[in-house]
């Protein structure tokens, strides 16, 4: 669906510049006999959304699944600028003087970045949540000496998949902290046990299972470690839970594929890297600054990190030198488009159409896993013959997560975003 932005006004303005008084003189040279006579039979006027969806109402049916990648609209604005060929075909910004508006839109991503997660620096973004794990744990290995990396073991299972691969040739030992099999949450004492000035510390929240670890007292126990991350599966949490930065950590990273961009059978994704300004010349990728021309107007450029840093083997910081500009910038136009009050009205409604379908599937006698608090994800036991039939029918309940948790047989985790409507619910409650 296209973004049609003229006003009444504007269109007033290109009739009077063509030499027409209406727009029906516009299709003048179209027989009138050929012409709809009447208007379209249509509902209206309808959101982005709800049209969307009627095209799709004889096919799709329920989709509950999440667990890193998750269904958010896209507001057609995003679609309209974001394909634009400037932006769209636009390649690496090394040459500021012709690249100003790219690096513009990357530049105000990483403000907003910056300013959702309360951090100092944001990055120009980077290939997905996993990778940007990978790279915050050599991170803190080359700046802090560290010998030990602590993750949680309700950290998304990719990611931890990805920063082991990553880490294979490096003499650190990968040490997972386990979580109470009660709540889902981290088990603080095992923490406190672990934590020591050689290990940097990774937390997830909202975890894994969608649980939103007790984040004031971890970041208490922050002082026995070397270096503490906080990893953001979905990015729209952002927008309702407390900053991560204010809980001192070192870095913040994370997922923001939510953020205006598709799931598109998993990919392009986003990862946004967030630090301390005592850590940004160790930040991997590339950074975007506002700067002064040659004239003192402002202009924007690359800097502190360039290609030509990555070339330096063991020296460089990274070997990505690359980012998801494109992602970035669709990131950039979704959060301008909401703003601050729309994104917390997308992490809102997630959040009480999880809790609107736990307390349906409770009367349907399937109970949550864990009793801690959860933002728009949680974990029911539900057989697989079950989950096989629904899927069969069109409804996805969610995803099995047995096989990265062997002791969680036959358990679900199911997730809710502002497009999982209260009819979505029903059919999934009368098809069980």
């Amino acid at each position: 669906m296209s973004f049609i932005p003229h006003s009444i006004e504007e269109r007033k303005y290109l009739l009077e510049a063509v030499g027409v008084k209406e727009e029906e003189a516009l299709f003048s040279s179209i027989p009138k006999d050929l012409r709809l006579k009447q208007s379209l039979r249509i509902p209206g006027p309808l959101d982005e959304e709800t049209i969307k969806r009627i095209p799709q109402a004889e096919t799709a049916r329920a989709l509950f699944a999440g667990g890193g990648l998750y269904r958010h609209h896209v507001p057609a604005i995003v679609d309209a600028l974001s394909s634009r060929q400037e932006v769209y075909t636009a390649y690496t910004p090394y040459q500021p003087e012709i690249s100003q508006g790219t690096l513009q839109t990357i530049f105000e991503y990483q403000s907003m970045i910056a300013d959702l997660t309360g951090m100092d620096v944001a990055n120009a973004s980077m290939y997905d949540g996993a990778t940007v794990l990978a790279e915050a744990a050599i991170m803190a290995i080359k700046a802090k000496n560290i010998k030990r990396i602590l993750v949680t073991r309700a950290t998304n299972p990719s990611y931890r998949m990805v920063m082991r691969t990553y880490l294979a040739n490096f003499e650190v030992a990968i040490e997972e902290i386990p979580f109470l099999p009660e709540s889902g949450i981290l088990d603080i004492d095992r923490l406190e046990e672990m934590a020591g000035k050689d290990a940097a510390v990774f937390v997830q929240s909202p975890n894994y299972f969608g649980i939103i670890e007790p984040m004031e007292k971890i970041s208490a126990i922050r002082e026995k470690a070397g270096f503490f991350g906080i990893v953001t599966g979905d990015a729209v949490t952002l927008g309702l839970l407390k900053k991560p930065g204010e809980y001192g950590c070192d870095c913040v990273v994370g997922e923001a594929q939510s953020f205006g961009n598709y799931i598109s059978a998993g990919g392009p994704l986003l990862g946004f890297f967030c630090v301390r300004k005592e850590n940004v010349r160790r930040i991997p990728g590339r950074l975007v600054g506002l700067s002064k021309d040659s004239i003192g107007d402002d202009a924007f450029c690359l800097t502190l990190s360039t290609r030509e840093q990555h070339i330096r083997r063991e020296k460089a910081t990274s070997n990505i030198c690359s980012n998801q500009a494109l992602c970035a910038t669709r990131a950039a136009i979704y959060l301008c488009a909401l703003g601050a009050s729309g994104l917390k009205s997308v992490a809102v409604q997630s959040a009480n159409g999880a809790r609107l379908l736990l307390d349906m599937l409770k009367k349907a006698e399937y109970s949550p896993v864990f009793n801690g608090p959860f933002f728009n994800e949680f974990v029911i036991r539900m057989e697989s013959e079950t989950v096989s039939r629904l899927e069969d029918e069109g409804i996805v309940p969610g995803i099995p997560i047995d096989r990265d948790y062997p002791e969680l047989q036959d358990c679900l985790l199911v997730a809710v975003t502002e497009l999982n409507t209260k009819e979505e619910m029903k059919c999934l409650i009368e098809n069980l």
